[in-house]
């Protein structure tokens, strides 16, 4: 059973920073891309960031130049340093595991990220 923890939500003004931790348990991350998503309420899902074993990432248009993913697949760890939050990035971020053209098969429990005006 893969396992993932996020941690690293909470409140912040708009234009301050916050970064996001998630620990998977295993080693999926060596073999498959994981990556940071976010529902913000009365909305769908969406990918944030992804990135691949061999560190390639991709993110959304929305937070391109503001927000940056990293990883180190041999602490099975991945991180989201999120900059110029923007009340429009209020939302639970979920980390994702075991992602294929942008799916996860795995996720994490969510944290809470509110940018306040």
């Amino acid at each position: 059973q893969v396992q993932l923890v996020e941690s690293g939500g909470g409140v912040v003004q708009d234009g301050g920073s916050l970064r996001l931790s998630c620990v998977v348990s295993g080693s999926i991350f060596r073999f498959y891309a994981m990556g940071w998503y976010r529902q913000a309420i009365g909305k769908q899902r969406e990918s944030v960031a992804t990135i691949a074993p061999d560190r390639s990432t991709n993110y959304a248009d929305s937070v391109k130049g503001r927000f940056t993913i990293s990883g180190d697949n041999a602490k099975n760890t991945v991180w989201l340093q999120m900059n110029s939050l923007k009340p429009e990035d209020t939302a639970v971020y979920y980390c994702g595991a075991g992602v294929v053209a942008g799916l996860a098969r795995y996720w994490g429990q969510g944290t809470q990220v509110t940018v306040s005006s």
